[in-house]
């Protein structure tokens, strides 16, 4: 039976509400993205509100200015000056060559800004996804660093995890990602670094997200398939705080490295692309579950490879290295050399398969299926409460929201499991499947799975029409607020 709960009286507004009320600008956007005239990472994926955070830059230009943005909805405008007027001198780091056998890329540069988020009369640094567009002075070229401000001290009703290993499984700076089709010589990483600047989309109009990862457009190609140039996970951030629901932001790293990861929230939202879990990941989360945290799995291609998370071989700091030997694992993970079988676990190899055996569907309910899809949602349950006062149209189909990777149900999935949408899709001949999933687990917690990458397309149309055809609907976003009612959220929006 759904219970579909209320938190906060109509009339309050949350902080993001009260954030978003905030006067926002558009000028936080690319207009001259750089191919390495003025490129940077940061010290962390995340830090908590107060900490401070270490920015390394390598330019070719005098000097670089540095602003720092806040994402959001804020108008319409996208995102908050946080903090401008910020100039360093130029510095040429050194390029860093790959490790000859793992292919690991990285970067030991000098602290180019540590960036202060103590929290002061004129700024608040409100839990959030942030850029910092960084500008070379005379060449006039951009590029973002991406980090994640956390709040782990204030309780809300939202978790939103930004998947920071997916993002660089497909970073191919300095010439190496996790992928032979966009590797040198397509000889792929085993190991890969977080201490590196994420590269330039490989789309030729993928640029304006250079340096955010897979945040604002989406970084892969591939030889043989058409893929989207536009990212998913802004979409969803704008519409979550367009709504006012309270939300508060982390990143993958942090579901890893925190088994409380989650304390405080009502529910856990992972958006778009999240193909690369750690074994701690994937115990967390349903140790989480477990406790009656609500799960919406707003992606597809979810949970599909298992990774490893190293320290720096160069700084020694945690987490900064991912290990993922994928298809080769068997033959080369060290952990499937050492004759240990008690590590056989947490070999890189895709989660369903041996030795591993842990199906992702026995958390999310559905499990990668194929790709490329770009097709319709068919609802195939619309007496379901969970799609109570939404007005679908007559055929039922949501346009344009099923893709580009797509998830099914499995046999021997979780108790219960409903499937909410079973989206047909032609493909080499052939009729493809990806659906959409509901269930309870023993704890009472609800595990919603929409099945596709796309579902944030249909609740805002960033990216449109220069990146992609236009998809928002009101019955998508209708839907969403009625699975995250399910999870124990409300919109708030601000007063008039």
């Amino acid at each position: 039976m759904l219970v579909f709960l209320s938190v906060l009286p109509a009339h309050a507004a949350s902080p993001i509400t009260l954030e978003n009320a905030r006067p926002g600008q558009s000028d936080w956007v690319l207009t001259d993205p750089a191919d390495h005239e003025v490129e940077g990472y940061a010290s962390a994926t995340s830090i908590n509100r107060g900490e401070p955070l270490r920015f390394y830059i390598h330019s070719t230009d005098p000097t670089v200015t540095i602003a720092i943005y806040r994402m959001g909805w804020y108008g319409g405008s996208g995102a908050r000056l946080m903090r401008g007027g910020i100039t360093i001198p130029g510095v040429r780091q050194p390029m860093p060559t790959a490790d000859p056998v793992t292919g690991l890329i990285e970067c030991d540069w000098q602290v180019s800004y540590t960036l202060s988020t103590t929290t002061d009369d004129d700024q608040e640094w409100r839990s959030g996804i942030y850029l910092a567009k960084l500008t070379g002075s005379s060449s006039g070229k951009q590029s973002y660093i991406i980090f994640v401000v956390r709040e782990d001290d204030r309780p809300a009703e939202l978790l939103f995890q930004s998947s920071v290993t997916t993002f660089q499984a497909y970073n191919n700076w300095g010439g190496k990602s996790t992928y032979p089709s966009n590797s040198q010589d397509e000889r792929w990483a085993r190991k890969v670094s977080f201490n590196r600047p994420y590269g330039r989309s490989q789309h030729p109009r993928g640029g304006s997200g250079t340096g955010a990862g897979e945040f604002l457009t989406a970084m892969s190609i591939h030889p043989t398939r058409t893929l989207s140039t536009a990212g998913w996970e802004y979409n969803m951030v704008r519409w979550l705080e367009r709504q006012g629901y309270d939300v508060t932001y982390s990143t993958d790293i942090d579901t890893h490295s925190r088994v409380d990861f989650w304390k405080g929230r009502r529910a856990w939202l992972s958006v778009g692309h999240d193909e690369y879990w750690s074994q701690e990941m994937r115990h967390h989360v349903e140790a989480a579950r477990g406790q009656g945290l609500g799960l919406g799995f707003f992606s597809a291609n979810t949970c599909y490879w298992q990774i490893r998370l190293e320290p720096s071989p160069v700084t020694g700091e945690p987490n900064r290295t991912m290990v993922s030997y994928k298809e080769v694992a068997l033959q080369e993970d060290p952990l499937a050399l050492d004759g240990d079988p008690s590590n056989d676990h947490l070999i890189t190899v895709q989660w369903r398969e041996p030795p591993v055996n842990h199906p992702e569907h026995q958390l999310l309910g559905v499990m990668y299926e194929t790709v490329p899809v770009d097709g319709d949602i068919l609802v195939t349950q619309p007496s379901h409460p969970l799609f109570e006062g939404v007005d679908l149209p007559p055929d039922r189909r949501l346009p344009g929201l099923l893709g580009y990777e797509i998830d099914r149900a499995f046999p021997d999935g979780p108790a219960g499991l409903t499937i909410l949408a079973h989206s047909p899709y032609p493909r080499d001949r052939q009729v493809v499947y990806g659906d959409m999933t509901l269930y309870q687990a023993p704890s009472g917690a609800s595990v919603f799975a929409a099945g596709t990458m796309q579902w944030s397309w249909g609740l805002d149309d960033y990216n449109a029409p220069s990146l992609r055809s236009p998809r928002s609907n009101e019955a998508a976003r209708q839907i969403t607020a009625n699975v995250l009612k399910l999870l124990g959220a409300s919109a708030i929006p601000a007063r008039p």
